[in-house]
């Protein structure tokens, strides 16, 4: 009878340790899980923030490109201004120039 008593608990024991074996090893499976889905998240997160900070950074480029292209052409139409300018003042002195050589 002990026998039977000794041999039902420790299938009793073998059974409870076994069910408590795959808790543990789904709650591990789970925590596993978990973690890596929380790592996944966190890399595609910073992935994303990476990517915007990078479209960011070609926006300013982009901006800081055009804003050098048209100061670039604002000085060019300015120095042709001024070069027309001139040559209208130096035309306009040669002739002052001319007429008074004519005088004398």
């Amino acid at each position: 009878m002990k026998r039977a008593f000794l041999a039902a608990g420790m299938f009793m024991a073998g059974t409870t340790l076994s069910a408590c074996s795959e808790k543990a090893t789904d709650r591990m499976e789970n925590a596993g899980s978990a973690i890596g889905n929380d790592m996944s998240g966190a890399v595609d997160e910073a992935a994303d923030k990476i990517d915007n900070g990078l479209n960011d950074a070609g926006r300013v480029i982009d901006e800081g490109a055009n804003r050098f292209d048209a100061a670039t052409g604002n000085a060019a139409r300015d120095a042709r201004r001024e070069v027309g300018e001139a040559k209208e003042d130096v035309g306009s002195a040669m002739e002052r120039t001319g007429n008074d050589l004519k005088k004398d």
